[in-house]
């Protein structure tokens, strides 16, 4: 009998999942849509969905998994399986993860921050390869980040060490839902870059993406943004600028705390590239710790957006070898 892990990437907008052999080579991938505002019940629902039709279509029996690792977004309790609180989801405090799947599946689960999961698919196959001292932050529906030092992932406390994105950025800002106003995540995420934009629109600035959408402004994606920019949009180069701005500050204060060798942008804002960056690293450069930020690289992730589901799998392996 073979045996294989799976890795989930949990995220607000997808389900991400693949079944892995013992070498980390994936098998088969399956994606599809969270309903993150439908409740619990139904994202766990959908995830069970998602892992059948995996061990279906690769004809893998649940009998030859190994473990299960699933990144959930937030902040959770790693050692019980629950997750706590997630910004981004209706209907999630204290769900029972990973004793939801072992009753369902028979198969050994653990959980970890969804960032943290998207970290060690970096680390140990990425762009933090090699490295001790790496911070990874996402940039997607929200903004997340994992912190290696001295080649230790770092979990606090309360298992939130990293939460860069409610770094306070504005006394009185956006509202988060996090309870505070002006966290960083606000306004570098997916969603706050479209705020911003948006902002400028209602404001009266005329762009190419109020033709694109026909006004219709809960259509425009970050994708527009980036296309609209390529096309020399004021707006669009206006609204990268600034939130890009922001990232940097937000990136001086990494660089200042952990005084890592590598950042790690990831998460789907990463495809804007130096779109982004380009303004982030100019107030990097005039903000850091000069001898903390010259030894220190900012990098786009390698692995895309498959580094979640791997760096699942690579959880679930190492703490079941743990647990032995």
């Amino acid at each position: 009998m073979n045996n294989y892990y799976i890795g989930i990437d949990l995220g607000g907008t997808n389900i991400k999942s693949a079944i892995f052999n013992t070498n980390f080579e994936k098998i088969s991938e399956h994606r599809v849509q969270t309903h993150a505002d439908k409740g619990s019940d139904v994202v766990l629902s959908r995830m069970l969905n998602s892992i059948e039709e995996l061990l279906k279509s690769s004809r893998i029996y649940a009998s030859e998994i190994l473990c299960m690792g699933i990144g959930v977004p937030g902040l959770l309790d790693t050692k019980t399986g629950i997750s706590k609180f997630s910004p981004n989801f209706s209907k999630w405090e204290n769900v029972h993860v990973s004793q939801w799947f072992e009753t369902k599946l028979k198969i050994p689960t653990f959980i970890d921050n969804d960032v943290r999961m998207n970290l060690y698919g970096e680390w140990y196959y990425g762009e933090g390869k090699g490295k001790s001292n790496v911070v990874l932050i996402t940039l997607g529906t929200g903004l997340g980040s994992g912190v290696i030092i001295d080649g230790h992932v770092l979990y606090g406390t309360t298992g939130s060490v990293g939460e860069i994105g409610h770094m306070n950025m504005y006394r009185s800002g956006r509202p988060c839902r996090c309870g505070s106003y002006g966290c960083l995540g606000r306004y570098v995420s997916a969603i706050g870059m479209l705020r911003t934009l948006k902002e400028k629109l209602q404001n009266g600035n005329t762009s190419v993406i109020h033709d694109w959408v026909q006004g219709d402004y809960d259509k425009i994606t970050a994708k527009m943004v980036s296309d609209a920019f390529d096309k020399g949009d004021k707006v669009a180069i206006d609204t990268f600028y600034e939130t890009g701005e922001l990232l940097g500050y937000g990136l001086a204060n990494v660089i200042n705390l952990y005084n890592p060798e590598c950042i790690i942008i990831g998460g789907g804002m990463a495809a804007a590239g130096e779109r982004l960056l380009k303004s982030a690293r100019k107030i990097v450069d005039t903000h850091a710790l000069q001898i903390s930020n010259d030894t220190c690289e900012i990098v786009i992730a390698s692995l895309g957006d498959s580094s979640g589901m791997l760096g699942a799998a690579i959880y679930a392996s190492n703490h079941r070898r743990k647990e032995k």
